[in-house]
């Protein structure tokens, strides 16, 4: 009896383990695209695939039938193509690594962002900043002017002031260094976002979908600050709001030194709830871009 058991389980549990690892990677594939501009015609094009081939089946046109089959391979190209911002946010995720500068060069590159960012907000200047992490941000943007200097909060007011010839646009943060102004970022395609949003916070959540960039937004208008991860969006935070979120992502926390504390962690990450669209500051009412 215990010899057939143990047959029928060798036997289960390869298909069992493929089972549950294509659920784990549906699953949290779903949740990184889930929000991103991708996200729709995701849903449209698995609908009308599987509709396709309902219909092939159910009126047995075995032509079109064979056609979709052998166009198996050419299908999974185009979803390479479609989905690549989504599919490198994906992977740039899985395979995030620690950036090599330490601690105290992190929260010296965090103070020049607050104080740029108080500075431009008290003078009502307008400004996009964005932070490089792991997914190269210069295939992102459009256009961009090489800098290449060193990121200090009188470099980054200069570069914003309405008069000088790169005021457009944002700037690309590289560590403690400007690398890029005058960079158009791709704006967001959602449709159910806040009219009052101007162009800057359109164009800081777009580039925040299709990558793991921290964008910060300067209200040319109201003088508010505002922050863009991961296609969510925060507005009208304070100095000491700002420090806080870019230090809780920016300086992360050490690894678990067990095998069982990192699954752990893993799995709290793995299970935390989906962040919403859009984000604004309980204390402040949405104002105009």
């Amino acid at each position: 009896m215990w010899k057939h058991f143990w047959t029928y389980f060798q036997s289960g549990l390869p298909h069992a383990l493929e089972i549950l690892i294509l659920a784990v990677l549906i699953y949290y594939a779903t949740r990184l695209l889930r929000g991103t501009r991708g996200w729709p015609v995701i849903i449209g094009f698995v609908i009308a695939l599987v509709a396709l081939f309902a219909v092939t089946k159910a009126l047995n046109l075995q032509v079109l039938n064979w056609l979709l089959t052998a166009a198996s391979t050419i299908l999974a190209f185009a979803v390479l193509i479609i989905f690549q911002p989504e599919l490198r946010r994906i992977l740039a995720e899985l395979g995030n690594l620690p950036l090599f500068a330490s601690t105290h060069e992190q929260r010296e590159n965090i103070e020049v962002i607050i104080q740029a960012c108080e500075r431009l907000a008290e003078a009502k200047i307008g400004a996009l900043i964005a932070i490089e992490q792991s997914i190269q941000l210069r295939e992102a943007v459009e256009s961009g002017v090489r800098v290449d200097c060193e990121a200090t909060p009188e470099m980054l007011e200069t570069i914003f002031f309405p008069n000088n010839a790169i005021h457009d646009g944002g700037v690309i943060l590289k560590g403690d260094r400007i690398a890029f102004a005058a960079c158009i970022f791709p704006l967001t395609q959602r449709r159910n976002l806040n009219k009052s949003l101007g162009t800057r916070h359109r164009a800081a959540i777009g580039l925040s979908e299709e990558t793991d960039a921290i964008v910060v937004v300067v209200s040319e208008e109201t003088g508010q600050v505002s922050h863009a991860y991961k296609g969510q969006l925060v507005r009208g935070v304070t100095p000491q709001e700002l420090r806080s979120f870019l230090t809780s992502v920016l300086l992360r926390p050490a690894k678990p030194h067990s095998a069982f504390e990192w699954l752990r962690s893993w799995l709290g990450e793995f299970h935390r709830p989906a962040r919403p669209v859009i984000t604004k500051s309980e204390a402040r009412p949405a104002a105009k871009q």
